[in-house]
């Protein structure tokens, strides 16, 4: 028989507890959450069982409760509390029954201060345990052109059960579920017993659900969810493709900068041991563009310090700097080795047009000798090269515009990544070597 859809109300044949009648005309059992009985629906509610000694879980949710989902009206009339034990702890999560008169079951899950609604999936489908546990790589399902690729392998119990079902839960029963995960839902393939189902699930905002069944949910979440969806903000893809093509454009910039060779204003004039110290004069233009001069020495193994001073048509002093040019080469029992360069240089920026004199002193210098050293030379160095070359250009700022540009984009990148690896980061399967 079924039950008469006039009926409203009841009072539990076993404690004599009015109960609400909200779930329609496919429900076959109502377990009073005053006595725990499980009265028969399609029997004028008789008594079929007891469940003593259960623990009502924490839900913000109670039976009767409307709210409007998706455009759809539903009402609480059932939860289910599941646990599993996994590595060493136990999960529990509440499903809470829904239902609408026009458009039938669903659940709303409450797991870890997270929320998802499921339906049941009557599409094309399947993954067992026997193909996950033969399978070299994680399984995949598509639906309707949607990649569903395998996530994790639960198996829980019922540990309380409250309110209208269209099956008979029973406390301890337990079901395997196999997920398999998209970027925006999931699918699960669950086993109880002889029976089969397969579930749809999405993420539920939190907002959307408070606003829906008028309820302040207190629970916080601590991590993130396998189905919430990545919050990426309102102007997260202009920042992520305008960064992208500023870095580029700056790293363009900085290649067109650096490749300017410029023009030779003293070219390879060589000043050795004997002519030191020594003044060298040359012309530049005050034309705002980089000028640099460059020295090198036939160092081996040895060292020189160059003492340098710069003034400019005014005998105004522009600098006044050092720089060490030396290297070192030999052999041990890593094999050869080499460290150190016969070159260095310094840049600046000419202010006056004019006859700019360089003075070039080595105040300091040595020969070193020490054990696997490749070869000595009696001095320090014999000759030092000297090339002044003007109209440079300097790709550092665009070097460091691209640099900050591309720290933007790998924040908004990385942003994403980071969410979904939290996503995946809960999943079972394991890649063998």
């Amino acid at each position: 028989m079924t039950r008469n859809p006039e009926i409203l109300s009841i009072n539990c044949t076993s404690c004599g507890a009015g109960l609400d009648v909200l779930g329609g005309g496919r429900v076959v059992v109502q377990i009073c959450p005053y006595c725990g009985s499980e009265l028969d629906v399609q029997d004028n509610y008789r008594t079929l069982r007891q469940f003593k000694g259960l623990t009502r879980p924490k839900t913000p949710f109670s039976i009767g409760m409307t709210g409007a989902l998706y455009g759809v009206d539903f009402t609480i009339i059932g939860l289910i509390e599941h646990s599993e034990r996994w590595g060493g702890r136990f999960y529990t999560w509440i499903d809470h029954q829904l239902y609408s008169p026009t458009h039938g079951y669903a659940w709303l899950t409450l797991e870890a201060g997270h929320l998802v609604f499921t339906r049941r999936h009557r599409g094309p489908g399947w993954i067992s345990e026997r193909a996950v546990e033969i399978s070299e790589y994680p399984p995949i399902v598509r639906v309707n052109g949607e990649r569903f690729v395998y996530f994790e392998t639960t198996t829980s119990s019922i540990t309380y059960v409250e309110g209208e079902f269209t099956w008979r839960p029973e406390i301890g029963e337990q079901t395997t579920t196999i997920s398999a995960m998209s970027d925006a839902a999931m699918l699960g393939f669950c086993t109880t017993g002889s029976e089969r189902e397969s579930y749809r699930s999405i993420y539920v905002p939190r907002k959307t659900v408070e606003d829906a069944f008028d309820v302040q949910l207190d629970q916080k979440p601590f991590r993130v969810h396998p189905l919430e969806p990545f919050v990426a903000g309102p102007n997260y893809g202009f920042v992520l493709f305008a960064s992208c093509v500023f870095a580029i454009i700056c790293l363009f910039m900085s290649f067109v900068f650096a490749s300017r060779t410029g023009e030779d204003v003293l070219g390879a004039h060589v000043l050795t041991r004997a002519d030191l110290p020594a003044e060298i004069t040359f012309p530049l233009e005050a034309d705002s563009q980089l000028t640099r001069i460059s020295f090198s020495a036939d160092v081996r193994n040895s060292w020189a310090y160059l003492d340098l001073e710069l003034l400019d048509p005014d005998d105004t002093p522009v600098f006044l700097a050092g720089r060490t040019i030396e290297y070192y080469s030999g052999r041990d029992a890593d094999g050869s080795w080499s460290e150190g360069s016969r070159r260095a240089n310094l840049s600046f920026r000419p202010e006056r047009t004019g006859d700019y004199t360089l003075t070039v002193d080595v105040p300091d210098q040595g020969v070193w000798t020490g054990p696997g050293a490749s070869s000595v030379q009696s001095y320090p160095f014999n000759q030092l090269m000297i090339n002044v070359r003007s109209g440079l250009s300097s790709s550092l700022w665009t070097l460091a515009l691209a640099g900050g540009f591309g720290l933007l984009f790998l924040l908004q990148f990385g942003r994403k990544w980071l969410h979904q690896r939290a996503r995946w980061s809960g999943t079972d399967w394991v890649d063998e070597d």
